[in-house]
């Protein structure tokens, strides 16, 4: 049987391949801790679980395709709220974050387009294109210079008759680069320039240590024609298994393409989408303050247990629950197997995700991991405390 090689071109999420692995390992005993994901232990707020027990109609229909009004309502209220003035006709509910970069792709992307993604990216970016037909040109960045990457000079070389797109992250992920007003300002001029789409991934708008306003690519009124957003309830409600999100933009053609998209897949989850309106409906800037809070206790204590492990090198992260580490090996996704098939410490060991899958540039991080600062400060100071021990019998062994 034949498969497409648009499909055969994609590669497993880093995040998720050593799943196998993983449960081989508990069969053993071992007790896993994780790095490698980001899904959230803290609390799913309770207004969601409410609204789903308070639904009251006999069954559960279709939604709308464009999404429930309440949600969309909701969705509308929250950007006001930070100062942006959007209308029910700019939002789609999608399923999740990712459904929006789908749609978004789908719609801008013929074979051999291309799209510019700073690199390090986050992986599921490149399954997304490339199942359009088109292609990834990274824009360089290093951690020696933050994984700062908004500058002409850095991206303008990169820009051809193919390019249809950049792609951003804001907050960023695998990065946690945040990017001040100005860098936001410089990328709206390039693709006003250029003619080209600027999608920004902002599904951790909230999640930011420097004390910035929650910012948004939709901020811009005169890019009006170039600006697409992705957000999701996800990592802002800690709802990672709700899959909703939206997309958002006012070019009114592109949306109208969107909207074929949205009626062949016929809907988004209808209670979902419900519980996901309660969740904006009820909560506030406490709300986010109390979890920003919480994720940069996680953060420090990350960043204080890497600072003990010998020749690992890292850039502190700005935002999101992310962060990217060079280690002192040949292959970080070999040191993972090693950790899960051979290793453990008092019955434990550690999943993180190996670098190389977040690199469009062929040979790449593959010395790098990137973490997930997601469980509580003890935990992931021990599993941090695992990977140092587990990077030490990994080098032994291969220089035995």
């Amino acid at each position: 049987m034949k498969f497409s090689s648009k499909i055969e071109a994609c590669g497993l999420s880093p995040m998720r391949k050593f799943y196998p692995y993983e449960v081989a390992a508990k069969a053993k005993g071992r007790k896993v801790l994780h790095l490698n994901i980001g899904q959230p232990d803290i609390e799913t707020p309770q207004a969601f679980f409410q609204a789903v027990r308070d639904y009251d109609q006999p069954n559960v229909p279709y939604a709308p395709a464009p999404g429930v009004e309440v949600y969309l309502e909701a969705v509308r209220a929250y950007y006001a709220s930070i100062g942006i003035s959007v209308s029910c006709d700019d939002i789609l509910a999608t399923y999740g974050g990712s459904e929006a970069l789908q749609v978004a792709l789908t719609c801008i992307l013929d074979e051999g387009d291309e799209v510019l993604i700073p690199e390090p990216f986050y992986p599921n970016y490149d399954t997304f294109v490339r199942v359009t037909g088109g292609h990834i040109r990274p824009i360089p960045t290093t951690p020696e210079e933050g994984y700062r990457f908004a500058s002409r000079e850095r991206i303008e070389p990169l820009i051809n008759e193919r390019t249809r797109a950049i792609i951003i992250t804001n907050p960023g992920n695998p990065t946690g680069v945040v990017l001040s007003p100005e860098e936001r300002r410089l990328m709206v001029d390039i693709a006003k320039e250029h003619g080209l789409f600027l999608i920004s991934d902002e599904v951790y708008r909230e999640i930011v240590y420097g004390g910035e306003r929650p910012a948004s690519m939709l901020e811009f009124d005169d890019a009006a024609e170039n600006v697409v957003v992705v957000d999701s309830v996800s990592k802002r409600y800690s709802s990672t298994g709700a899959r909703v999100g939206a997309m958002l933009s006012r070019n009114r053609e592109l949306m109208a393409q969107a909207m074929k998209i949205c009626q062949g897949r016929l809907c988004a989850a209808t209670l979902d989408q419900l519980g996901s309106a309660a969740m904006y409906e009820t909560l506030n800037e406490a709300y986010f303050a109390s979890v920003r809070e919480e994720y940069q206790r996680r953060r420090d204590a990350v960043v204080e247990a890497l600072e003990k492990l010998p020749d690992v090198r890292f850039s502190c992260p700005e935002g999101a629950f992310y962060l990217m580490v060079t280690l002192p090996v040949d292959d970080t996704e070999k040191l993972q197997y090693f950790l899960l098939e051979e290793f453990e410490d008092q019955g434990e060991t550690v999943m993180y995700a190996p670098g190389e899958g977040f690199y469009g540039t062929p040979g790449k991080g593959r010395n790098e991991i990137r973490i997930a600062y997601v469980t509580n400060p003890a935990e992931l100071r021990r599993a941090i405390e695992l990977l140092g021990l587990g990077i030490a019998a990994y080098n032994e062994r291969k220089r035995g």
